[in-house]
């Protein structure tokens, strides 16, 4: 129990954060060129390496961060969140990141706008029910 429970603390998924929109500061964790290939809308760019430099003058101290990098194959989003956690801040790790984000049907910031791209109902079911 503690284990799972733990876990949902610190963990979120994408359906939960396109719930909290606005309500959460998002930070994408990945590098330069997949942050110009697109990212969740409204999210703050910030690679994992320079949180701990940089997070205190972009991130106020009682927001609610949740990290995010590619997806389920990349652990940028986990050390994101480590470094927000060391700095004292309330943060989730956005399982599945940007990968499932757009897999799920949800809107993506590109260069050329605000895109959107039919779910992956492997993915998405129209009827999880979780």
């Amino acid at each position: 129990m503690n284990y799972f429970e733990a876990r949902l603390a610190f963990e979120t998924d994408a359906s939960d954060v396109h719930a909290e929109l606005g309500q959460v500061v998002l930070v994408d964790t990945r590098g330069d060129v997949a942050w110009a290939q697109g990212h969740l809308p409204g999210a703050l760019h910030l690679p994992w390496a320079e949180i701990a430099e940089r997070a205190t003058g972009l991130v106020a101290r009682d927001a609610r961060v949740v990290t995010y990098c590619w997806g389920p194959g990349c652990n940028g989003a986990t050390r994101g969140a480590a470094e927000f956690a060391r700095l004292g801040y309330s943060v989730k790790e956005m399982i599945g990141g940007f990968e499932y984000w757009v897999r799920e049907g949800f809107s993506v910031q590109a260069a050329d706008g605000v895109v959107t791209r039919p779910p992956d109902l492997l993915t998405a079911p129209v009827a999880c029910g979780c």
